[in-house]
């Protein structure tokens, strides 16, 4: 029962009345307010005395951070590598930003494995692949804007061409935003064709991205597509194992 009120009272945002955690458990008010009761003498919830309101006390927070210390978002996303290899086929990685841009660290290739240029270790450029572009949507601060200008003013004619309007790279932000994930065909690679999606911190930061590539004849890169649908479900799940509740921006 005490773990049962812990998890209510995070779930009711951190404080509530007696009454609504009760509820909340389905029991009785005087038997929530025995444990409750046991959880105040342990330090796991407080009481507020002018309101009545219980929230979550010292040693819940302590326990909460030591949690959040342990959250890699690399390890929590092998199983999901190895998911997406075998089901759809496809080689897929996951990469988090580094000092020269989006950084590749742990990859999954099937049996056999699409010929394209990248591997553990490798910097992707932010505007011109799926990786970079879900980083791009989900970021912001003055190393991503910096990197978005340089990627920009390095850009060939026929990566220009694929972002228009007044301010292209906000353009590519919203756009990417709107569909939940990035998606492009041949836009880094000549045949290649890539969807990623952000794997998120509690407060919302992007830790990394989740990405699956393939050759563009067998591989369906459509944003509401088998590919990118499941590798929008995987990102999720890693980002609901690192606390992110999904309702930031």
């Amino acid at each position: 029962m005490g773990m049962s009120i812990l998890k209510a009272l995070a779930r009711l945002g951190g404080a509530a009345s007696l009454t609504a955690v009760a509820q909340a458990v389905d029991e009785s008010t005087a038997k929530v307010h025995r444990y409750m009761a046991s959880l105040v003498e342990e330090g796991l919830v407080a009481q507020d005395a002018a309101t009545q309101r219980y929230f979550l006390g010292q040693e819940a927070i302590h326990i909460g951070l030591a949690a959040l210390r342990q959250c890699d978002p690399v390890r929590a996303g092998e199983p999901a590598l190895a998911r997406l290899r075998d089901e759809l086929g496809v080689t897929c990685f996951i990469a988090v930003m580094g000092n020269q841009g989006p950084t590749i660290l742990r990859i999954e290739e099937p049996a056999l494995p699409v010929v394209v240029n990248v591997r553990a270790g490798s910097v992707l450029p932010l505007l011109w692949s799926a990786t970079g572009q879900a980083f791009l949507a989900w970021s912001e601060g003055a190393q991503i804007d910096t990197q978005a200008r340089r990627d920009w003013d390095g850009a060939t004619p026929v990566q220009r061409a694929q972002l228009k309007g007044k301010d292209p790279v906000a353009g590519l932000r919203a756009r990417v935003r709107a569909q939940g994930l990035s998606s492009v065909e041949g836009l880094l690679s000549p045949g290649i064709s890539a969807v990623a999606a952000p794997i998120r911190l509690h407060t919302g930061q992007v830790a990394a991205v989740l990405t699956a590539l393939g050759a563009a004849g067998g591989f369906d890169a459509a944003p509401e597509g088998r590919i990118a649908t499941r590798v929008r479900q995987e990102a999720d799940a890693i980002s609901a194992a690192l606390g992110f509740d999904g309702e930031r921006g």
